[in-house]
């Protein structure tokens, strides 16, 4: 797929492209480069014909259900879809068919998008590489031989590969925007809240929030517009409205950005950040230091938390109802086989944390105190906002890093989230903007955050930002 996302919509406007075109295109170049980018899993073409086939007709009737109607998204494998197999990246569920859409999916069809099923995923959500996926590991498109980020990393890099212009992810610490930088993408994890996440298969539900990946701005602002709103079937959506009128860059003389004076990052994502500072201070932009130290806080507190709930919410796949079912005279038995068989190490090692943390004796020394802790979080952003319009961060550390390189070191794969896990502790918006490349072709990102429901002004910076001559980045045209 050659094509952006706002060129696509034009082209469709224009009738210059028909919904059949785009889906040979997407098929032709899946079918080239999936087996080296390991994007999606179980990839089938005819359904997508099929979905083309309709978008075409409704064209040609000229009752197109949206201005959106025939454009491809990728959609993660968490994401429930009727019909579809929804694997989680878990060979636990490898057979499991969904019976019903997520509300997200339910909004993109009526708006007529052709859905690509399943952008592979660390299992469960649970990674920041997309290597612990039972099925395949996902490859980053500017080189195949690194990670594309996770958990999210096959949406990431069905983008950034040019399967589709967008695509959707879930982000929980930062599985959104952390392989959105390092794949040189777009990618926003809305206010918490702000889009519903039934249909999503939970791993931490008070930090899990879905969100568009996208290779341009116009396509993640088209989308949280599309799937933003309260939904009777989550109770934590928000019914508060989003004014969508962002065509007009923020007046940057008379807003206010916190940064951070050490980033803490590689010399060249720090060269980077500091360029992108250096660019606002000349457009006559107010810049704010401000005080990070809490922050340092954010892993301990989001893996506490983070493994807790999801303890809890596995506790559900026991091999009686649904997925892998292991052999056993007794019930316990059942139960013992099926989630030993079906699971993987990385889930494992995050239910007997979390399993730990919420048991009798060790749950308020744990538990409790890091939600209370999780609460200094919180009150952080909600002075920094006091103090500023914005906050501009990298969005990863460093450049996207080699297979292997930190697999069999948990503390330090955690710690590449470092910089994303405060805003899903807080529930604040964050947007990935693409920023650059280092010295050897590798994307460099830049996240911007605003305090809750202010997507507006995170979109609005963001345009700014892309306008920098330095912030431009080619998706690759050829992989491998």
């Amino acid at each position: 797929m050659s094509f952006s996302f706002s060129s696509l919509k034009q082209k469709l406007s224009d009738n210059s492209i028909s919904p059949l075109e785009i889906a040979n295109s997407c098929i032709e170049r899946i079918e080239k480069f999936n087996s080296s980018l390991g994007a999606l899993v179980g990839f089938n073409p005819d359904r997508l014909i099929a979905q083309a086939e309709l978008s075409q007709r409704r064209r040609k009737d000229n009752k197109p259900l949206s201005e959106w109607d025939g454009i491809p998204i990728a959609v993660k494998d968490n994401i429930c879809i009727e019909g579809e197999v929804t694997s989680c990246g878990s060979k636990y569920l490898e057979n499991y068919i969904s019976p019903y859409d997520a509300t997200v999916i339910r909004k993109l069809k009526e708006k007529g998008f052709l859905l690509l099923p399943r952008a592979n995923m660390d299992e469960f959500a649970m990674g920041s590489s997309t290597e612990n996926s039972a099925f395949q590991k996902t490859s980053n498109p500017f080189d195949l031989n690194r990670i594309p980020g996770g958990s999210s990393g096959g949406s990431a890099a069905a983008v950034a590969g040019g399967f589709s212009p967008v695509s959707l992810g879930s982000d929980t610490g930062g599985s959104i925007r952390q392989p959105a930088s390092l794949t040189g993408i777009w990618g926003l994890k809305p206010t918490y809240g702000r889009v519903s996440r039934y249909g999503l298969v939970a791993y931490a539900s008070s930090l899990d929030q879905i969100g568009p990946l996208s290779s341009d701005l116009a396509g993640i602002e088209d989308l949280l517009k599309i799937l933003s709103g309260p939904d009777p079937l989550d109770q934590t959506t928000s019914d508060k409205t989003f004014p969508w009128e962002t065509k007009e860059i923020l007046d940057l003389k008379k807003i206010k950005i916190g940064i951070m004076e050490n980033p803490n990052c590689s010399s060249e994502v720090n060269e980077r950040y500091f360029k992108a500072i250096q660019n606002l201070k000349e457009l006559g932009t107010e810049i704010v230091p401000l005080d990070f130290d809490v922050f340092q806080y954010s892993i301990p507190i989001y893996y506490l938390i983070a493994t807790a709930e999801c303890s809890s919410n596995l506790s559900r796949f026991d091999g009686i109802r649904y997925g892998n079912r292991g052999e056993g005279s007794k019930l316990e038995d059942i139960y013992l086989a099926s989630r030993s068989q079906g699971f993987g190490r990385e889930v494992k090692r995050r239910i007997l944390l979390g399993t730990y943390a919420l048991s009798s004796g060790y749950y308020e020394a744990y538990y409790g105190k890091a939600q209370r802790a999780r609460v200094m979080i919180q009150k952080a952003y909600k002075d920094f906002f006091s103090k500023v319009d914005l906050i501009l961060q990298p969005t990863s550390p460093t450049t996207a890093f080699r297979f292997g390189e930190k697999k069999e070191d948990p503390i330090q794969m955690y710690m590449t989230d470092v910089l994303t896990i405060s805003a899903n502790l807080a529930g604040v918006p964050a947007l990935n903007c693409p920023f650059g490349k280092d010295s050897i072709g590798l994307p460099i990102g830049m996240q911007i955050s605003a305090s809750h429901f202010e997507e507006t002004k995170i979109l609005q910076l963001a345009k700014a930002l892309d306008q920098m001559p330095e912030s431009k980045i080619e998706l690759p045209k050829e992989i491998g």
